[in-house]
């Protein structure tokens, strides 16, 4: 089973917890066991599982993510302009693999799946694909 899951950012550089919208489709699926992997089709935008209690948490990496990769470097020499986010994307990474038990992603109490956008606003896209067992 596959899906494309679409989302819309709406800020350069944006964490949005898409873990909801992974799970429903699991359960509208009734899938038990297995597992899914999901992946950004971009490669300025990647997904990372981190703390979703605390927004505390999403602004402080967004601000770590930019002093570690400014978004202007006089040595940069990409035409786009954009390596900052090409470099934040291979941190996080492209893709996850998470695992499915009774229903539910296995994530710890404060984890959650993100879509990390780092060069937008832009329309997105990642694809996810379970894998029973």
């Amino acid at each position: 089973m596959n899906k494309v899951f679409e989302v819309k950012t709406n800020q350069h550089d944006q964490m949005i917890d898409v873990t909801s919208q992974v799970e429903e489709w699991i359960k509208d699926e009734g899938i038990k066991d297995g597992l899914v992997v999901v992946s950004s089709m971009h490669t300025t935008a990647g997904l990372t599982v981190n703390e979703n209690a605390d927004p505390d948490v999403k602004t402080d990496m967004l601000r770590r993510f930019s002093e570690v990769y400014p978004w202007e470097h006089q040595e940069d020499r990409h035409m786009e302009g954009n390596t900052a986010a090409h470099m934040k994307t291979s941190t996080v990474g492209h893709a996850q693999t998470l695992i499915i038990e009774d229903g539910s992603l296995v994530l710890g109490t404060w984890q959650g799946l993100y879509f990390c956008e780092f060069d937008g606003p832009r329309n997105r896209k990642f694809k996810a694909k379970i894998i029973e067992g």
